[in-house]
């Protein structure tokens, strides 16, 4: 017999290598000598770092870089276990969480640091990279991260134009001379899960700005910046992204990607199933179970449970998902490939002990789904 664990991360509670770990504990209470594989999984946001090198035996590295405010940061990114694919999460060096609420100002804040981390990576040998696009302070278009790697941004008297969205009305002319060389040498992939384009009312500055700061009069001048910024990529680049979906993604971060590195954007769950080889494991698997910490209708959307049910129910594998909570809507996942859902609280409990006490509510609950299994296996085996 063969179960793979493949669950995503307990935000706030488990990494995705210690859910696995504590429902094999779980398992193992009940079957003894089984295989038993454990994959821990992410779907592109936070926790997608850590979930891949736990993958594949990689290993986390730290970089100090500049942060949304150009303050520095003490930031940190993957690199798998092939030794030669660097994978990044954009809100180590420009997210939200990185400056306070009263300092959020897309006009000014930069994805300067997100270009250092890149830049770090290749210094380290790292020809494919893989950057989630997620979280981000800012609403640059991404030109903070080209910036730093060597792309010039002028202005009519051929100076910088400095940093941040409110920036862009100054500029006049990119100058793609001087960037990095070795970037033509990569493939780089990014972990997309919103189809925005980069301007209008459905674009990165409309839909995503306010709760990075930006209102009222703020919100026209940033889309207009966005749109002279589309304007001059494509009369430099021959590049058109002013509508392109998911241009919009990370204060347009995608766009930027897009126009200066020749980017693919990829549902992120998609890109962590195609890293961690999942087909391979789960291919010839009696049972998976995967798991996160809120399921709910939006799991749908491109969460972790919704890819691995999708990818198992390819060979016709039963998927169960152990999750801290069931939210609103979702036996609607009964329908896309997840079998059952079981929830680790065992009665009325608060969250901050669900939370200390989440490793053995996992294992007891891990134990309760597999001593069920053993008996309906049991059953289909008479």
């Amino acid at each position: 017999m063969k179960i793979v664990i493949a669950p995503d991360s307990f935000k706030g509670s488990l990494s995705a290598k210690d859910v696995a770990e504590n429902i094999k504990i779980g398992v193992l209470r009940v079957y003894k000598d089984i295989d038993i594989k454990c994959i821990p999984m992410a779907d592109g946001g936070e926790g997608t770092v850590q979930s891949l090198v736990d993958a594949t035996g990689g290993k986390i590295l730290n970089a100090t870089v500049k942060g949304p405010l150009l303050q520095e940061v003490d930031a940190f990114y993957g690199i798998l276990g092939n030794g030669k694919t660097a994978v990044i999460e954009m809100a180590a060096a420009s997210g939200l969480p990185l400056i306070a609420d009263n300092q959020k100002n897309p006009m000014i804040t930069t994805t300067y640091g997100t270009g250092e981390l890149i830049k770090h990576a290749l210094d380290m040998g790292c020809r494919e990279i893989i950057i989630g696009i997620g979280g981000s302070a800012t609403n640059d278009g991404g030109f903070g991260m080209a910036k730093a790697l060597g792309v010039k941004f002028l202005d009519r008297e051929g100076l910088d134009i400095g940093h941040g969205g409110g920036s862009l009305s100054k500029l006049n002319k990119i100058d793609v001379s001087e960037m990095d060389h070795r970037i033509k040498d990569c493939k780089i992939t990014a972990a997309c899960d919103v189809d925005n384009p980069l301007c209008g009312p459905r674009g990165a500055t409309y839909i995503f700005g306010p709760q990075k700061g930006a209102q009222g009069e703020m919100l026209e001048i940033l889309d207009k910046n966005l749109e002279h910024y589309a304007g001059i990529i494509k009369s430099t680049l021959n590049i058109d992204i002013k509508d392109s979906p998911g241009a919009g993604a990370a204060g347009g971060l995608g766009g930027g990607l897009m126009a200066f590195m020749n980017v693919k954007l990829q549902k992120g769950i998609d890109i962590v199933i195609e890293t961690v080889k999942l087909d391979q494991y789960i291919k010839d698997a009696d049972l998976v179970i995967t798991g996160e910490g809120m399921i709910d209708y939006q799991t749908q959307y491109g969460k972790t449970p919704y890819g691995v049910a999708k990818a198992a129910k390819k060979y016709n594998i039963p998927v169960v998902a152990l999750v801290g909570q069931i939210g609103k809507n979702a036996n609607v996942l009964y329908d896309m490939g997840i079998d059952s859902i079981f929830s680790l609280v065992e009665g009325p409990v608060s969250l901050e002990d669900a939370i200390t006490n989440s490793a053995d509510l996992l294992q007891n609950s891990a134990e309760r789904i597999i001593r069920l299994y053993k008996i309906a296996h049991e059953i289909k085996s008479n």
